[in-house]
């Protein structure tokens, strides 16, 4: 490591790592110091536009850099896995964008590079870094809806790139991988266990990745959640949690902003909570970094991580058997 500073490294020049780049240069203890891409050129172009030092022509390069002490994974969903992997070799720690792996051999592979090197891993879920999954399970823990009963929850928005990434099946494409992951997330966050039996229902593209996607997870204690995922739909995204005695409404739960509302519904009236502001992504840049230099530990672990793996694939499962799927099934 570098002193009591974190160097940041880009794994790639994906429009994501835009999120990224302000909270670096706010944090205290990261810095962004380079960007990596499969040519010179590129990496000197994206160095020059975004004001970051130091440009590589590829990946390796960047690894085996000491100067950099994490890389930010931004690749598309099947290299997250080799990447991962080869950065702990390298000694790096990493944050990886979601979702970490495509198969719950990748993950427990990159277990297996991470142990192996001491270096702190997480996947890049932002909004569990935020303020307002803080103030959600205090109102939860604390009764505010009574005992809980369902998470409902949508990710929906109009993919209209022919020949996007994200609709070949070849590398992790479909809605469920791309942002059905996120309701999925949430609900097992705010559920606080695991779904033991899932079903789910997709619609494909010609390739046979899911469009659309529907699902249900059953987790114990009768607590059910519904989602559901979409590239044919128009944006939306929105959670409801039901409890026996009232209802918490969230607009914005995967990206909130600024100026948030809690908005709960009970038997007597409406009420409405304002998150306490932060910026998105400054929380997971955090995370590294107190994991890191203070010897703590990551929101999601490994464990968080695989599970939710495993909660997509057992989906996918159902949707291709047309039956539920036992989680320890799968």
């Amino acid at each position: 490591m570098n002193g009591d500073t974190l160097k940041w490294g880009f794994l790639s020049t994906a429009r994501i790592n835009q999120a990224l780049i302000e909270p670096l240069r706010l944090s205290e203890r990261n810095s962004l110091a380079a960007v990596a891409s499969r040519s010179q050129e590129k990496a000197d172009a994206y160095a020059k536009e975004w004001d970051i030092p130091i440009s590589y022509g590829s990946y390796e390069q960047m690894l085996a850099d000491p100067q950099i002490d994490v890389v930010y994974i931004s690749l598309p969903n099947h290299l997250h896995a080799e990447w991962s992997i080869k950065a702990a070799q390298a000694g790096k720690h990493v944050l990886c964008e979601k979702p970490l792996a495509l198969s719950l051999e990748e993950v427990d592979a990159i277990e297996a590079a991470i142990n192996a090197s001491g270096t702190v891993l997480a996947e890049a879920f932002m909004y569990r870094h935020h303020p307002q999954m803080n103030l959600l399970a205090e109102l939860i823990n604390g009764g505010k809806i009574g005992k809980l009963q369902m998470i409902l929850g949508t990710f929906s928005f109009y993919l209209d790139r022919p020949g996007d990434i994200r609709l070949d099946p070849e590398m992790g494409g479909g809605s469920i991988w791309d942002v059905g992951c996120y309701p999925i997330s949430f609900a097992r966050t705010i559920a606080s266990s695991e779904p033991e039996q899932v079903f789910g229902w997709q619609v494909s593209s010609d390739s046979g990745v899911d469009l659309i996607f529907n699902g249900q997870m059953r987790f114990p204690g009768d607590v059910f959640a519904q989602f559901d995922s979409s590239f044919r739909s128009p944006f939306r995204t929105h959670v409801e949690i039901v409890g026996t005695d009232g209802v918490i409404y969230i607009a914005n739960p995967f990206k909130p902003d600024h100026d948030e509302l809690v908005i709960i519904h009970t038997s007597t009236g409406v009420e409405e909570i304002s998150v306490p502001d932060q910026s998105l992504y400054i929380g997971e840049v955090e995370d590294i970094s107190n994991a890191v230099l203070d010897g703590g530990t990551t929101l999601i672990n490994l464990q968080d991580s695989r599970a939710n793996t495993a909660a997509i694939l057992a989906l996918l499962k159902s949707a291709r058997q047309g039956a539920p799927v036992h989680i320890k099934n799968l």
